[in-house]
């Protein structure tokens, strides 16, 4: 026989090996906060008897109790159960033998454990099935947008001017100075690049040329839409984002109003009208850096240069770049909403949207560029 001395004010628990079996006398205060004995002691007990031995449950002097004495009687009833005894719970509170026929009322379900395929065919199927999804539901985001849009040509788009002001105001006049050191410094690599090569051929002065078109028809457009994907695309993510976490996007469902074109449409028009103007801006400090590599460093005359420059660049090669600005413009503002509205619902959410708003909208900017490089190859433009 063991036993374990009782107090008023902890639980008390005695096992004693009798005729009839083995008796556990539970006293004091079974309580959560009072703490809960193990049933190590009853184990014991269990095995040093013979089998079939009765398991009797006694509550004289039990004072206070709670689930923590509900939790011990079935732990110790699965000990019997396991060795084949008998229990007797007839001694204790109605309450208690009540809540422990409803735990036992419906058997513990165990889940079969499924083992994970490690399998390259299966990684590169998980992948695939997300991209799917994920491709679909851009899609489906995609045709909101084009609605919203015929909404807008129909005069029934709903939506406050003040936010298209303010978007106006974040995609274009606040990335001036990012757009103007970024493509200044990308005239003047690019200059020093083509002069390192046509120099070779004393031919310094095409380095005009070069610049002129590579500029307005490929890295103004290309080096500005990364730069908006980084900076506008990313702060679209993050204020829609902030906003689903704070369920205002479920706010406006409530109240009837469209997320996508009270909270996208503005952003898509503002990017797409602003990117243009950046553009623009872009061509012109892309070839003044240029200007500046060929008239410091390749002892080019400042005039000689710029007439290369006007007489090599042609109306074309701007248009090409005006009209690539607008659809990297509407793919930055696309991408941010996107993922902004697709933002879970924590704080680390709206981190990982904005995250993937810039990686995708460059991604995306860049295959964009590509596919226009290809057509107007083939088109001979």
């Amino acid at each position: 026989m063991s036993a374990s001395t009782a107090t008023t004010n902890v639980a008390g628990l005695e096992v004693s090996r009798e005729a009839e079996g083995l008796r556990v006398r539970l006293s004091g205060r079974w309580t959560l906060s009072a703490g809960l004995p193990s049933t190590d002691e009853v184990a014991r007990e269990l095995e040093a008897a013979p089998p079939g031995t009765r398991l009797v449950f006694e509550t004289v002097g039990l004072e206070r109790w709670d689930s923590a004495l509900v939790s011990f009687v079935f732990s110790a009833t699965r000990l019997a159960a396991a060795r084949g005894a008998a229990v007797d719970t007839s001694a204790l509170p109605e309450a208690a033998r009540r809540l422990l026929q409803l735990s036992q009322a419906v058997p513990a379900r165990v889940l079969p454990l499924t083992p994970k395929d490690d399998a390259l065919t299966a990684r590169v199927g998980e992948v695939a099935l997300r991209a799917s999804r994920t491709a679909f539901d851009a899609l489906d985001f995609l045709g909101e947008t084009l609605l919203a849009l015929g909404a807008l040509l129909r005069g029934r788009a709903r939506f406050r001017r003040v936010d298209l002001m303010h978007a106006l105001e974040s995609a274009g006049v606040g990335a001036l100075g990012i757009v103007a050191l970024i493509n200044l410094l990308i005239g003047a690599v690019l200059a020093f690049v083509g002069a390192v090569q046509l120099s070779q051929f004393g031919a310094s002065i095409y380095v005009a040329n070069l610049v002129a078109i590579g500029i307005t028809r490929e890295l103004g457009a290309l080096m500005t839409g990364i730069v908006m994907a980084g900076r506008t695309g990313a702060s679209f993510a993050a204020v829609l984002g902030t906003m689903t976490v704070n369920e205002e996007v479920d706010a406006f469902r409530t109240m009837g109003l469209k997320p996508v074109e009270f909270l996208v449409l503005p952003r898509v028009l503002a990017t797409s009208l602003m990117l243009p103007a950046l553009v623009a801006y872009a061509d012109v400090l892309g070839v003044l850096g240029g200007t500046f590599v060929g008239v410091a460093l390749l002892d080019l005359g400042a005039v000689e240069y710029l007439r290369t420059t006007q007489s090599s660049l042609e109306l074309r090669h701007v248009v090409i770049g005006l009209v690539k600005s607008v659809v990297f413009g509407v793919v930055v503002a696309l991408t941010g909403c996107y993922y902004g509205l697709r933002c879970g619902r924590s704080a680390a959410a709206v981190g990982q949207a904005a995250t993937r708003a810039v990686v995708m909208g460059i991604v995306l900017v860049v295959v964009v560029d590509a596919v226009f490089t290809v057509l107007l190859h083939l088109v001979r433009l």
